[in-house]
């Protein structure tokens, strides 16, 4: 295994974590658990491979995922970094104490290395962590229930910058993978002014985790798109773990080989897959740049994000995450607006739209393609 620096915090921390987010369940929902048969041997494969950071969460797994960490780090818990969250941000100073100590009742820990506010971005950060939470969390580390003040982050660059600048996190954990790189900057801000950067999202949530023809060619010496993506990240010399939420323990395996092997993407490697996305980006913004002038829509069809999972698979080639999302939004309007079915054809979105799309029969081609079986 290769080792980096974890920003300030003295810590040397494997460039792979184990993501504990997606490990085996077994039963159905809502009593759905972590399959300890399955996940706790995946984990100590990782342990005993020289894997030394883990992460997890209160809702990891149906709320089940610090349990089953905890009972996999029986053993090992002198050898292993162990990052967790708490979600809270109310009023409530007792809320947010009782989730700490049931984290601490869960894992079966005496502190937490890394503890991370669970989300934040720049609103929470003004309006929530900056006047209670921060107090409540320098208070826990006072009381050694802590190491580190953490926080796992969705949000833009300039939040990013700003979180950086309060000295608040030693450690940040973020989203960064092969097609979504929009957090490079800030993330080399980070690195630069000694904040850890813990990747979540190598494979975009499993997007890149499927054969995809499209990309299996950019480079001779990888096959395979999981492989291109894990690389992809950890080629980035200014993030200091990247988390994969293994499932198998296949995918144990071939993480613990790349993330072991010592062989890292040349400038010409990393300037082919430059070339190939822009190349991707292009194509798909022929179709549709996302602007979101045609919304809202009157039927409440989500218009981009079908268009965006429609390109998903014929820009990308990655069909089967492009049909499960797809068969995830509704026929009628819903949380997150509703399928190509409930377009009413009343053409308001075209008259609005600045590349002369023609939506409605795109939204048909693209219901066509996507309403299927969903692999």
């Amino acid at each position: 295994m290769i080792y980096r620096k974890l920003g300030k915090t003295g810590l040397e921390v494997s460039q792979l974590g184990f993501g504990a987010m997606r490990l085996p369940m077994i039963g159905e929902k809502p009593n759905a658990k972590v399959n300890r048969e399955l996940a706790v041997p995946m984990i100590h494969r990782a342990f005993e491979a020289g894997v030394n950071y883990i992460d997890t969460a209160i809702i990891y797994c149906n709320r089940d995922s610090q349990a089953a960490v905890g009972d996999a780090l029986k053993g090992w818990r002198d050898n292993v970094i162990v990052s967790t969250k708490n979600d809270y941000y109310g009023e409530d100073e007792k809320e947010w104490w009782g989730r700490l100590e049931n984290s601490l009742r869960l894992l079966d820990m005496d502190f937490i290395d890394m503890y991370c506010t669970h989300g934040i971005n720049g609103q929470r950060f003004e309006e929530a962590y900056k006047p209670r939470v921060s107090k409540w969390m320098a208070k826990a580390k006072e009381q050694g229930l802590i190491k580190h003040i953490c926080t796992s982050f969705h949000d833009n660059n300039d939040a990013l910058m700003r979180i950086v600048d309060s000295g608040f996190p030693s450690v940040i954990t973020l989203q960064y993978n092969l097609l979504d790189r929009q957090l490079e900057e800030g993330i080399a801000y980070a690195h630069e002014k000694g904040i850890g950067v813990v990747v979540m999202g190598p494979v975009g949530g499993g997007r890149l985790g499927e054969p995809s023809e499209t990309f299996e060619s950019v480079l001779p010496q990888v096959k395979r798109l999981p492989e291109l993506a894990l690389r992809f990240v950890l080629a980035n010399p200014n993030v200091s773990v990247v988390l994969s939420g293994m499932s198998t323990i296949e995918q144990v395996e071939e993480n613990l080989r790349i993330a072991s092997d010592g062989a890292t993407f040349t400038p010409d490697d990393l300037a082919a897959i430059d070339e190939h996305l822009d190349r991707l980006k292009k194509m798909a913004d022929l179709y549709c740049t996302a602007c979101k002038y045609c919304m809202p829509c009157p039927a409440e069809v989500n218009i981009p994000a079908i268009f965006e999972m429609y390109n998903r698979g014929r820009v990308y080639g990655l069909w089967e995450s492009a049909k499960r999302a797809y068969n995830r939004l509704p026929k009628t309007p819903g949380k997150h607006g509703a399928n190509a079915e409930a377009c009413t054809e009343c053409g308001e979105c075209e008259e609005k739209c600045p590349q002369n799309i023609p939506i409605r029969k795109q939204l048909k081609e693209a219901h066509d393609a996507l309403a299927g079986s969903d692999g």
